[in-house]
């Protein structure tokens, strides 16, 4: 038997192994927000509201973008059948040699000491299914049980002997699962199993592999923000695993790596879980921006689900996913995996059977007397795959999307021929959806549209043609993809601005520049900031800078920037921009923000406030909101606090309500917050109505 998975209870994921009901509707459904659906029948119902702006930009899908895991243990991951449903699927990249065994791989005589390494999976006949389906191959050099020299070896042998040109290679897999923090999954033989040794010992293998092509791309082991070991700290150590290891490769790496497994204890709230993936990478940008690496690349090398890893609940989950993540800045989003087989049996809320297999192929194989289909029969998420580039294909940009219901998820993509597409995701297992789009910046011509639907349980991909009415009925649990033309002449001829930057920015104002755009004159320049799918114009411009004025401290925002020609028509948008203010310099009042522990689930913080005004003040009200709405306070000492959604409050205790003038002394208090996903920390606070400084 291939190799299957293990979990582990200190963190729930795929691990080595030795071998290979229905829920409630309605309610339940919305578990972490919203309310009961109506009935679809009901006369009173109303479509929902799915709005989609062309206007804001959210970057270009690249080549690497859909990715997924191949493994050494995998008899079947060459086969010419698989090859040709990878194929089908638009596989743009390949992950190899497979998780953990990246980290007792040794790729010269194809071994994995302690593991299974089935015939036929060496890599050259890896590379050769990568080059028979178009792919890029992303390499997993051995950390735990390898050496720098052996890297470096392996890239003479792919880049130089071979010719192959492997441009991205990876650190090792999850070395946090080292057992240095109590997992203990990642072989690690290194005497030091930190995170501090790890990121020293990355330069190394950085150096290494750089002799001997310079071009190659490595990227380093971070964790997600929200997802365990965030936070966590062994010994007398003073920062976690990002923290520690962002320092020391900031400069060095040239990419970083991560894995989401949200999981969730049912379909419904697996099925909210992308929405936190957004508020997660942001803060992980965050801290790569705190150590000067604000441009470095991430990617999601591992992604899944726990839950109905076979069924329709887990495809919509993946199409949302991929589509989150590429829309949040990551390059390349890689599916766990080809083939893993089957674990525990249950049922889907749909009634399928699932096999707890995190395979997007069948293995074929049964657990008692319940079998999987036949070897290689496609599992749901590989139909979701597939229905990515029914949207989008590389070269293609991803524009802003938003719906009136959290149980439509809605993504978009403005074609290269100018067309536009429009995912239309339906979590309700049991109800269909009418959805009414209201296309923004985009006029399309009122013909036909292109419509594809992956239906629950279904085997296949349907594909047909419409009136575009924009009005569209989605199936139960389905995934449905809309394509329309553009109106002829309401386009430019104008190409989007190019490498938005920023070039100075304070509490209130900031400047941005761009490279102007190609094609034709550009009547004027447009600087708009993103809300939802909707465009706020906040400057306009005759060159390739303007300055906004009046901006929230503290705040964050997404612009693009596009120029409009002499008819009126605006170009495309450029590549998304991050625009961050800052405090008050001059403010009467500092404050600073602390994470003191964090468990993945939870965090203390302390605060301290110091007046630094001329006047004593005598009672004090502290305000702040939470950036994610997934973080709320559970305890708090030294301050009493209170919460309104996101927003808070502290006032004093009797011994520490008074603050004297000019720094003459702090308040200090502490508090528990709970996080579901992201917890970034907050950037305003208000001191009896006046911002403060934060440090």
């Amino acid at each position: 038997m291939r190799p299957g998975i293990a979990k582990s209870s200190a963190h729930p994921r795929r691990r080595l192994a030795a071998c290979a009901s229905a829920l409630a509707l309605g309610a339940a459904l919305l578990a972490g927000g919203g309310t009961a659906l109506a009935d679809p029948g009901d006369p009173a119902a109303q479509p929902v509201g799915v709005t989609v702006n062309a206007a804001e930009g959210q970057g270009t899908i690249p080549a690497t973008a859909y990715g997924l895991n191949s493994a050494v243990w995998d008899s079947q991951m060459n086969v010419p059948e698989v090859q040709n449903l990878l194929s089908a699927a638009n596989i743009g990249m390949l992950r190899y040699p497979g998780g953990s065994y990246g980290d007792i791989y040794h790729w010269v005589d194809n071994t994995a000491p302690g593991g299974y390494v089935a015939p036929g999976t060496d890599f050259d006949a890896f590379m050769g299914t990568v080059k028979k389906i178009g792919a890029q191959p992303i390499l997993i050099a051995n950390y735990g049980s390898g050496t720098p020299k052996e890297a470096a070896d392996w890239v003479r042998y792919a880049n130089v002997t071979k010719g192959y040109g492997a441009k991205f290679w990876e650190v090792g897999n999850e070395l946090y699962g080292n057992s240095h923090y109590g997992g203990n999954w990642e072989t690690d033989n290194h005497a030091d199993t930190s995170p501090t040794a790890y990121g020293n010992n990355v330069a190394d293998y950085v150096t290494a592999m750089k002799a001997v092509d310079p071009t190659v791309k490595v990227g380093a082991v971070l964790t997600l923000p929200g997802n365990w070991p965030d936070g966590v700290m062994a010994g007398s150590e003073t920062s976690d695993w990002n923290h520690t290891v962002i320092p020391l490769i900031a400069g060095k790496a040239d990419f970083v790596i991560v894995h989401w497994y949200p999981g969730g204890s049912d379909a419904a709230g697996m099925l909210n879980t992308p929405s936190q993936l957004a508020g997660e990478l942001a803060q992980l940008h965050d801290q790569l921006a705190e150590n000067g690496a604000a441009d470095m690349p991430v990617a999601l090398t591992e992604l899944n689900s726990n839950v109905f890893e076979d069924t329709q609940p887990n495809a919509l989950f993946g199409a949302d996913a991929y589509l989150t993540a590429l829309q949040n800045g990551v390059f390349t989003v890689d599916w766990w995996d080809t083939h893993n087989g089957p674990g525990s049996i249950s049922t889907a809320p749909d009634g399928a059977t699932d096999f707890n297999d995190y395979g997007i192929l069948s293995s074929g194989t049964c657990v008692g007397d319940v079998c999987e289909p036949p070897l290689n029969t496609p599992f749901a998420p590989y139909h979701a795959i597939s229905m990515l580039s029914h949207l989008g294909t590389p070269g293609d940009q991803l524009i802003g999307a938003a719906s009136g219901s959290p149980l439509v998820a809605a993504h978009a993509v403005h074609r290269k021929n100018g067309d536009l597409s429009v995912m239309l995701i339906n979590k309700d297992p049991a109800n269909a959806q009418t959805v009414a789009l209201d296309y923004r910046n985009f006029v399309p011509d009122g013909s036909t549209a292109t419509v594809d639907t992956f239906r629950d349980q279904a085997s296949s991909i349907d594909s047909t043609t419409a009136p575009a009415t924009g009005s569209w009925t989605l199936p139960p649990y389905s995934i449905t993809t809309v394509t329309v033309h553009p109106k002829a002449g309401t386009g430019s001829a104008l190409s989007a601005p190019g490498a938005p930057k920023v070039t100075a920015a304070d509490a209130t104002n900031a400047t941005v520049s761009w490279t102007p755009s190609t094609g034709g004159k550009a009547d004027r320049y447009e600087v708009y900031r993103q809300i939802g799918a909707n465009s706020e114009l906040v400057a306009t411009s005759t060159g390739t800078s303007a300055t906004v004025h009046n901006l929230v401290p503290g705040s964050t925002g997404t612009w693009n920037i596009l120029a409009r020609d002499a008819n009126g028509h605006l170009s495309r948008p450029s590549d998304p921009l991050t625009v961050r203010t800052g405090t008050p310099q001059d403010s009467t009042c500092k404050v600073s923000y602390d994470l003191t522990a964090g468990w993945g689930s939870g965090f203390n913080a302390n605060v301290t406030v110091t007046n630094t005004g001329p006047a004593t003040i005598n009672g004090w009200t502290l305000a702040f909101s939470f950036p994610s709405s997934g973080e709320t306070v559970s305890g708090f000492w030294n301050a009493n606090l209170k919460s309104e959604g996101s927003h808070v409050t502290a006032t004093p205790v009797d011994w520490n309500a008074t603050l004297a003038p000019n720094g003459g002394n702090s308040a200090t208090f502490g508090f528990t917050g709970a996080n579901n996903g992201a917890y970034q920390p907050p950037t305003v606070f208000t001191l009896n109505g006046t911002v403060c400084t934060t440090v």
